[in-house]
């Protein structure tokens, strides 16, 4: 352990930022400002929601989109849903529909891969609309979907990217990774945001002059860097790719997520079963697969007795899905048993 105004801290800093622009996904030219906050993913929602103006529309499908809602209302924001049913998402179509037919809303929030569902809205028909909309900021959740696939943040025009690093960078909880363009931040300067520890301008101003705005996590940053240098490092590529470096081993870290999902999308066919979204939304890191005929209690129970995990669905979808999670550090070899013990429970 370092005191977190010690030299050593700043070090530590100092090697997050090369390899989070890879994990944002930044253009070479970039104007964005990087981040770090020892808060839940929840707390970084709320901080997103403090640097913008208070007429915002949420993009609602699943449990997590309905989150983001809740904590706008408790905000006190003048906040609007669109809402899809659990396994779509809105499309761009309805988004600039709703843009169109309302008045001006100072931003837009999405949930980029919803976890409850297995969703993945893609983001550059999202961008596409919003291009019609200079004056609406993007905040967009990456939970489960940085560090999992191409985020591209410049190119899709978003404006406040936040993530926990408990999914697909495959860490504990308990720090937040956050990126800002340049015109939030210059909004958000403007604004009375009413908060000291959850201040986006304090957050990424802290950030920026390597001195946290309070005492961080030191722990989870050491994991973070450490994790960080790994997938650039190509370490947690298989064999074959482990002399990759640098943004050419992301993108295969991405990939490896995007076999993951075809294998286990053909594992669930194999046996009669169909995952939740449609093809074109399907998330690379997380597969929600519609349950048919099979009891899912019992399905969880089998594969824990044989060491293995999967989720039960979240919420309303609870026993009428199943989730698999293939990001983060599983390997293929890792999917492999987990299929295989899968095969033999319901044998």
């Amino acid at each position: 352990m370092i005191g977190h105004r010690a030299p050593e801290m700043r070090e530590l800093i100092e090697r997050l930022d090369p390899h989070l622009a890879h994990a944002f996904g930044l253009d070479e030219d970039t104007r964005a400002t990087l981040g770090v906050h020892t808060a839940s993913a929840s707390g970084l929602m709320e901080a997103a929601l403090r640097g913008v103006g208070p007429r915002v529309l949420c993009l609602v499908s699943g449990a997590f989109g309905k989150r983001w809602f809740k904590i706008a209302q408790a905000l006190g924001k003048d906040v609007h849903s669109l809402e899809v049913p659990m396994g779509e998402a809105v499309s761009p179509g309805d988004l600039a529909s709703a843009l169109a037919n309302a008045p001006h809303f100072d931003a837009v929030l999405l949930i980029s891969n919803e976890t409850s569902t297995g969703v993945r809205t893609p983001l550059a028909g999202i961008a596409e609309v919003l291009r019609q909309h200079a004056e609406t900021q993007l905040l967009v959740d990456l939970v489960s979907y940085i560090a999992g696939g191409p985020v591209d943040f410049d190119r899709h025009g978003i404006d406040f990217g936040l993530a926990g690093v408990q999914k697909a960078f495959a860490l504990p909880p308990g720090i937040s990774v956050v990126c800002a363009s340049e015109r939030y931040l210059a909004g958000a300067r403007e604004l009375d945001r009413g908060s000291m520890y959850l201040d986006p301008v304090g957050i990424l101003d802290g950030h920026t002059a390597r001195k946290t705005p309070s005492t961080p996590a030191i722990s989870l940053y050491y994991a973070l860097a450490q994790q960080l240098e790994d997938i650039s490092g190509g370490v947690t590529l298989p064999a074959r790719q482990r002399d990759l470096r640098g943004r050419a081993a992301w993108t295969a870290r991405f990939e490896k997520h995007e076999r993951m999902r075809e294998r286990t999308l053909t594992w669930a066919t194999t046996h009669g079963l169909e995952l939740l979204p449609a093809p074109e939304l399907r998330s690379p890191t997380v597969s929600c697969i519609k349950s048919g005929e099979l009891d899912v209690p019992s399905f969880l129970k089998g594969l824990e007795a044989r060491g293995q995990k999967v989720s039960n669905g979240y919420g309303d979808l609870k026993n009428k899905t199943l989730r698999i999670g293939h990001m983060g550090d599983h390997t293929e070899d890792d999917l492999e048993q987990l299929l295989a013990d899968a095969d033999a429970v319901l044998g």
